[in-house]
């Protein structure tokens, strides 16, 4: 498998790639007031609004720095019924790719309780890799705003 390999702070972690449908440099979001803090906007890509959050900001409370290494990577969010819906992610350093197999992840060992997309770890020279669970993002009181026709 390959993943996506971007960093929160100094730490890294990866996403699945088969979850990645393009990633796209930093664009002009349109903020939406009455959201979560780490939601950071919404953009129009290919005729289709597409909710961005900021994991940095979802993880840490402080937001991801705007470098020419931070992207905008679209992933198919599994909303209920056949489709998935677009979602963005603002990540930084988000310009590695890793091939693992599954196997080669373990339990991290920690209840992720509070933050239930961090997901198993790995190892390579610049440390421990944690990856992330794109279905589990976003907490069911985000999903319906973001999602709302997806929940109704």
């Amino acid at each position: 498998m390959l993943f996506l390999l971007f960093q929160i702070g100094q730490d890294h972690y990866a996403l699945d790639t088969s979850q990645v449908a393009v990633v796209l440099p930093l664009v002009k979001l349109k903020q939406m007031p009455a959201t979560a803090p780490w939601v950071a906007g919404v953009f129009t890509y290919r005729g289709q609004s597409v909710p961005v959050i900021d994991l940095s900001q979802l993880a840490t409370g402080k937001p991801s720095r705007q470098r020419l290494s931070t992207r905008i990577v679209l992933v198919h969010y599994p909303a209920p019924g056949p489709d998935s819906r677009l979602l963005g992610l603002v990540l930084e350093k988000a310009s590695e790719i890793m091939r693992r197999a599954p196997s080669e992840f373990r339990d991290s060992g920690l209840d992720h309780g509070a933050a239930p997309y961090l997901g198993p770890v790995t190892d390579d020279a610049r440390g421990l890799i944690q990856s992330v669970q794109v279905q589990d993002l976003l907490p069911p009181e985000v999903r319906a705003q973001l999602f709302p026709s997806v929940e109704a």
